[in-house]
């Protein structure tokens, strides 16, 4: 597992360290899918327990970093906040990942962040902004400690559930808020700080499409209508800057998510309950599932965290130099819904 890890580690260091402008070897959105041919293989991810001792180290080594735990999951596990709050009058964004517990490339990514947040590759943008960082929302699914079957996942190894341990999807809970993360999430993050952005990561299926090529991910604004005009421009925004950090890089191509307007789903509910502007990011591809469909072999693993620490890296920036204020959100204007592509 080791090997497999710095394997993994190194293959990830090469794609940062080449910029945005080399592209992998695969063509745009493209990437191995899951085909029945491969494993699955969930080793080379950070455990729970792996995370936290990731998420304390850097705490010990950052200066500017704090961590805080805000709850408990269903099965006990601490649930943890990286919190970076230089000035309090400084606006705010919240990164939140891993509400289902089976799409964990966007922590992977998380952590990645944390890191270049302790180093020069940041410098002076915690000057400008305050970021929070909620890790994981779903450990229990995302270590398979649940109370339902884990029959027909895919995964070799460690299962990865979308669900908590009671069968709950969390992105589901942001009216009634009956489970204890959702709970910990809305009591210990939303009320407890000034947050002006959020953005809710999440993976999706492998097969959507926009102009005819597989998308890397997609995004999407609040789309309730009780979500204030000011919000939604704001969270239109947000997403103009990840499109214009993404789409033209030659490995990403974005297109628009097709999602409800319930106010139970994050994006809306908490766009509406705080004021908070929104922004959802499905990348392509989930670490496991039931369904083969939904699946991305890990060769596709460093594109997809790459394109995580890319958003949070450029929407970080562009809050704290005040830019995302002017961004431009005529691509909304033109940025076409994704497609299933038809099966062969």
């Amino acid at each position: 597992m080791r090997l497999s890890k710095t394997a993994a580690a190194l293959s990830l260091a090469a794609l940062l360290a080449s910029g945005t402008a080399a592209a992998p070897a695969f063509a745009v959105g493209e990437g191995p899918n899951y085909n029945g041919n491969e494993t699955i293989n969930t080793s080379i991810l950070h455990t729970y327990d792996e995370m936290v001792a990731e998420l304390k180290k850097q705490d010990a080594k950052q200066p500017a970093m704090e961590l805080e735990v805000i709850g408990q999951s269903v099965k006990g596990r601490d649930l943890y906040l990286a919190k970076y709050i230089s000035n309090p009058n400084n606006p705010t964004i919240l990164y939140l990942t891993q509400q289902h517990g089976n799409e964990q490339l966007t922590t992977e990514g998380a952590l990645e962040f944390v890191k270049h947040l302790g180093t020069g590759k940041t410098k002076g943008v915690l000057d400008g902004v305050n970021i929070l960082i909620v890790p994981m929302l779903n450990p229990d699914g995302a270590m398979g400690d649940v109370d339902f079957p884990l029959d027909g996942y895919i995964a070799k190894g460690r299962t990865l559930t979308r669900a908590n341990a009671t069968g709950t999807d969390l992105n589901r809970d942001h009216v009634a808020k009956i489970q204890p993360e959702t709970q910990a999430l809305h009591n210990n993050v939303m009320r407890a700080y000034d947050i002006d952005y959020m953005i809710d990561l999440h993976h999706q299926g492998t097969q959507s499409e926009r102009d005819g090529q597989l998308v890397s991910g997609s995004i999407l604004y609040p789309t309730t209508p009780n979500a204030s005009p000011d919000v939604v421009e704001g969270s239109k925004q947000l997403g103009a800057v990840v499109f214009n950090a993404i789409d033209p890089t030659g490995w990403g191509h974005l297109g628009r998510y097709v999602g409800g307007s319930a106010e139970t789903i994050s994006r809306n509910g908490i766009a509406v309950e705080y004021g908070i502007s929104t922004l959802l990011f499905e990348m392509r591809g989930m670490s496991d599932h039931s369904n083969p469909s939904a699946v991305l072999g890990q060769k596709s693993n460093g594109y997809l965290i790459k394109q995580t620490v890319t958003t949070l890296d450029a929407t970080a920036r562009a809050i704290a130099d005040r830019s995302i204020e002017s961004t431009d959100t005529s691509i909304w204007d033109t940025l076409a819904e994704q497609t299933t592509r038809p099966s062969e």
